[in-house]
């Protein structure tokens, strides 16, 4: 069976391009424009990873993460930051909400994969 990852991004191209790099590897995608589409989809879904933007309409990244923490269920899902920001402080403050890793836009495929397979084992 293979693992199942929600990719939250409100740019249609920047979850096209995730998901098409996961689902090449054999990767099951849920696709998710904002973090309230997120919380939506994914409860009962059985996922195993969650890959999000930060800056996003509606629920940004860092609240997704807040919401998703107070949840038992999903106290220990590993969530990483695709996002265009570098900055330490926001970095710090993901860490801080419960952030697994984070990855720069725009991404290179295989350093995608990468970070996917060390997070998933």
């Amino acid at each position: 069976m293979s693992k199942k990852i929600a990719t939250v991004d409100d740019s249609a191209s920047v979850r096209q391009m995730v998901s098409f790099t996961l689902k090449g590897a054999g990767y099951e995608v849920i696709e998710c424009h904002d973090g309230q589409d997120a919380l939506d989809k994914i409860n009962g879904a059985g996922v195993h990873m969650l890959i999000t933007d930060l800056n996003m309409p509606n629920m940004n990244g860092l609240d997704l993460i807040k919401a998703l923490r107070a949840t038992p269920k999903f106290k220990f899902l590993p969530i990483v930051f695709l996002t265009t920001e570098s900055q330490a402080d926001k970095k710090d403050a993901a860490k801080a909400a419960g952030a697994t890793g984070w990855i720069v836009k725009p991404f290179k495929p295989d350093q995608l994969l990468a970070v996917v397979k060390k997070v998933l084992g």
